[in-house]
């Protein structure tokens, strides 16, 4: 079994149940960071915790926490973790429950696992280049790793509903998103609108819950990194808006194009 997924999930899970300690906490200890966007005490125990699991894998590790590692030093590195140690941290001081752990290696800029745990819901969505990907339910009070690996579903999962589905970012809709709905309502008739906070949206493509994710704002690689993998492995592209191609990563510039998932 696949020793670095097995250690992403480890990281993952036991990052959530400390960010769950702070979340049902009454203080968050929110921080503005240098462009206005929000840090919590829940962001940096994340960080630690996850840091200290994959530190024990040799490979490098880009993470939103962490420091700005700069090119020059990134460039040669073949393969690398890329770690949101909270996806969603507006939606965490909401306490709305939409926010995620994402963790990916990355080989060659491809995606090779990918890792995003829910710690209010307790699933996880996990998935590699050879297996696929997949989702478990994990009970925090006992939980064994290789058992959460083997009973998870195969992502897509069936859905009843067939009506076309967009999901769309609930913190950050755009009007060139509503403008793709309104194509999209052209094309196939009815359309459901689904809004979700974090990666969700990513996971929702990958379950087969939605039917594409155009996201035509900005968004960083550690947003989508784990994301996309878990969206590739269940069959389905991410594809760069300005390219026409699949998303690379551990680019030189690390904000995002627009992309589209399908």
């Amino acid at each position: 079994m696949n020793k670095n997924l097995k250690i992403a999930i480890t990281a993952a899970i036991e990052a959530g149940k400390e960010i769950l300690k702070i979340y049902h906490s009454e203080d968050f200890g929110v921080e503005l960071k240098g462009d206005n966007s929000p840090l919590t005490k829940a962001d940096l125990a994340s960080h630690n915790v996850i840091m200290s699991h994959l530190n024990s894998t040799g490979v490098p590790v880009l993470s939103e926490e962490g420091k700005s590692i700069p090119f020059e030093e990134r460039k040669d590195w073949n393969q690398l973790w890329i770690v949101d140690p909270i996806d969603g941290t507006k939606e965490f001081i909401k306490r709305n429950g939409e926010f995620t752990v994402n963790i990916a290696l990355i080989e060659d800029q491809k995606t090779k696992i990918g890792v995003i745990y829910v710690p209010v819901l307790g699933d996880l969505y996990y998935s590699t280049s050879e297996m696929g990907a997949y989702k478990v339910k994990v009970n925090l009070e006992a939980y064994n790793i290789d058992s959460l690996i083997n009973t998870g579903f195969k992502l897509p999962l069936e859905r009843e509903d067939k009506t076309f589905t967009v999901v769309a970012s609930r913190s950050h809709m755009s009007p060139e998103t509503e403008t793709y709905v309104a194509e999209m309502r052209q094309k196939h008739g009815a359309v459901n609108l689904i809004s979700k906070g974090s990666s969700l949206k990513l996971c929702m493509v990958a379950e087969g819950q939605a039917d594409c994710y155009p996201r035509f704002a900005p968004t960083m690689e550690w947003d989508t990194a784990a994301g996309q993998a878990i969206c590739e492995h269940a069959g389905f592209q991410v594809i760069d808006w300005d390219t026409k191609k699949p998303m690379l990563y551990n680019r030189q510039e690390l904000l995002n194009a627009w992309f589209l998932v399908k």
